[in-house]
């Protein structure tokens, strides 16, 4: 597998390279990008051969897709593939002098953000997308963060979406949250063919082989991961006593895990980034794993990470180690359904 090779992402056709850019860093995440820097990370990802742009009203209430769009506007619009995601619209509100960073990003808080995983929700949502994107399609629709509204999605937001694919309006759509098992509960119950999980199937955090990535591949569902770095720990090829891990602080037993799969990768000229890249896509169902990245460096940077493949040494020996679960990576051994390791 090469950063050049095209996997496919769900079952409507749509294909790309197997690392994909979120763009929540365009919403001024944590810190507020400067005008001359954020009109080169899109270009940086597209030299670096990115194809997949994901984005969400939820980031920079609403910067992130309007910095996207302008990313876009001067790239091929059939080579790529624009995920965007529903549950969030955006309410027009005064912001006199408050900034959104409650919720994380440096931005005026002239919108509020208000839950609606309705069908008339999910359809102005999309409406409102396509405009602050500028584009006259979005390729995969996701809906965000349903965790406490699930019901509400299953009766509104996913038989809309289903429609809306039926008609051709969208090519894909799923869920993308922080959890696997909510995912999974998607998959049995929907129609989806895509779904985003955060977090959960990492070199730390491999729990999405308990439940949705056996239900992925039974009903073939392509799986996206984010969050591969684990809030940063696995970012490091060095993690230390303050690294982060799921938005705290590592404990000691993390920590010294982290340590150790390191130095398993040293040991064969590799890097912790390079197996937290890379490990995900050893599971036949996981199409892309997103990074992140708030410069045209990071971009360059994270897209190189997959350049040098990790042999299939590294990953014996982390699980003869114990450094990875074992009954998670039983299946990389044979792969699904008769379908290669990649």
């Amino acid at each position: 597998m090469t950063p050049s090779d095209s996997v496919r992402i769900g079952r409507g056709g749509l294909s790309a390279p197997p690392i994909g850019y979120g763009a929540a860093a365009l919403g001024n995440l944590y810190t507020a990008l400067a005008d001359d820097a954020w009109p080169h990370v899109v270009p940086a990802a597209w030299a670096g051969g990115i194809r997949y742009f994901d984005v969400a009203p939820h980031y920079g209430l609403g910067l992130a897709e309007q910095r996207l769009g302008e990313g876009l506007r001067a790239l091929p619009r059939d080579e790529i593939i624009v995920s965007t995601k529903v549950g969030r619209l955006l309410v027009p509100q005064d912001a006199a002098g408050r900034s959104d960073l409650d919720e994380l990003f440096d931005v005026p808080a002239d919108h509020r953000r208000v839950r609606d995983y309705s069908r008339d929700g999910v359809l102005r949502s999309i409406d409102d997308s396509l405009r602050r994107l500028g584009l006259d399609r979005i390729d995969i629709v996701l809906v965000h963060d349903p965790d406490d509204f699930q019901l509400e999605a299953l009766e509104g937001a996913f038989p809309a979406l289903s429609e809306l694919r039926d008609q051709g309006v969208i090519t894909s759509f799923g869920a993308g949250m922080n959890q696997s098992a909510g995912l999974a509960r998607f998959v049995r119950e929907t129609d989806a063919d895509v779904m985003m999980v955060a977090g959960r199937w990492t070199l730390l955090d491999q729990s999405a082989a308990d439940d949705l990535l056996p239900l992925a591949a039974e009903r073939d569902v392509s799986v996206l991961a984010a969050a591969v770095f684990n809030s940063g720990i696995l970012a490091t090829d060095a993690p230390g006593q303050g690294s982060f891990f799921d938005y705290g602080r590592a404990d000691r037993a993390v920590v010294e895990r982290a340590q150790a799969i390191a130095r398993v990768a040293h040991r064969y000229g590799r890097t912790l980034p390079e197996l937290a890249i890379q490990f995900p896509l050893q599971h036949p169902t996981v199409a892309a794993v997103v990074l992140g990245g708030a410069s045209a460096e990071q971009l360059t940077q994270n897209s190189a990470l997959a350049d040098r493949a990790v042999p299939d040494e590294v990953w014996r020996e982390l699980r003869e180690l114990g450094l990875l679960g074992a009954d998670a990576f039983a299946r990389l051994a044979k792969g699904l359904e008769g379908q290669p390791v990649r």
